[in-house]
């Protein structure tokens, strides 16, 4: 029973997250991402160990991990545009479209099984790869950023997406900036700063989602939010952030595209085979 489950066996469970935020901050600096993509699959392990019921262990790993990717992005976008790698306006632009987004898509997952989460993530991550590892520079849109009224859009559908699926939304963002010709390194730059801003809400709303599932939940949740997961794994992530913006930075543009192609990958597979074996 969770309820029953003591300190020890909590704390044996400390090291896999711990390392796990490591992970995330350098990626998080390294690729723009707020470290969704890997927060969500080393949650997902630990909620498993713990106990926690299938039926709401994807949401507790989409909602906890929302709440980790907002200090880390934080302090990935810091160190990016201290480089003066980020393009000014873009977020001002996205933020308000983003966190209707992500209010739309949190409202939603609360209702949906923990597998329609997991095959949201497969799709969007399978995409983002495939342009990333292609590295064809004629796969463009055009050569130049849209009109206000489709870069709405896109912030709407980065938002959505980030609440689905747990991540801040900067692989998404760093995919469409790339497909109106925005060198790797400033969409990086520039895409790190929205998980700073659209997963607020998103937390909120997996927080009051999970309330009347309290009972099923490990213990100190906040609804669909894990304390033990934030206190473990976001102090590390935030911490190693900005070693990844500098790992980043003496990148060329192929391998950082490169790296990130095959990190989603990798990702994409991990959550398919627990959608094929569930």
């Amino acid at each position: 029973m969770l309820s029953s489950l003591s300190w020890g066996e909590l704390a044996s469970l400390v090291i896999p997250l711990l390392l796990g935020g490591v992970v995330t901050g350098i990626l998080a600096g390294l690729l723009g991402v707020g470290g969704g993509a890997v927060i969500v699959p080393v949650l997902y392990e630990v909620f498993r160990a713990m106990g926690v019921d299938e039926s709401v262990r994807m949401q507790l790993c989409v909602g906890t991990s929302l709440a980790i990717i907002v200090p880390t992005s934080v302090q990935s976008y810091r160190a990016h545009k201290a480089r003066g790698a980020v393009i000014p306006g873009i977020l001002k632009t996205w933020s308000i479209p983003a966190i209707v987004g992500i209010i739309t898509g949190s409202t939603i997952a609360a209702f949906l099984h923990g597998w329609v989460l997991q095959a949201a993530f497969v799709v969007i991550a399978l995409v983002m790869a495939t342009k990333a590892l292609s590295g064809r520079e004629d796969w463009r849109i055009s050569s130049e950023l849209p009109g206000k009224p489709a870069m709405w859009a896109y912030g709407f559908v980065i938002g959505l997406a980030a609440s689905l699926i747990g991540i801040s939304g900067g692989g998404l963002a760093t995919i469409i900036l790339s497909l109106y010709g925005v060198p790797i390194h400033a969409a990086v730059a520039t895409a790190a700063g929205i998980g700073a801003i659209i997963p607020i809400p998103g937390i909120v709303g997996y927080a009051i989602g999970g309330w009347p599932h309290m009972s099923e939940l490990p213990p100190l949740s906040i609804g669909y939010v894990s304390l033990v997961g934030f206190i473990c794994m976001a102090p590390v992530s935030t911490l190693f952030a900005p070693l990844g913006a500098r790992f980043a930075h003496s990148m060329s543009r192929r391998t950082l595209e490169m790296g990130f192609g095959i990190f989603l990958l990798v990702m994409a597979t991990r959550f398919f085979v627990a959608i094929v074996w569930r």
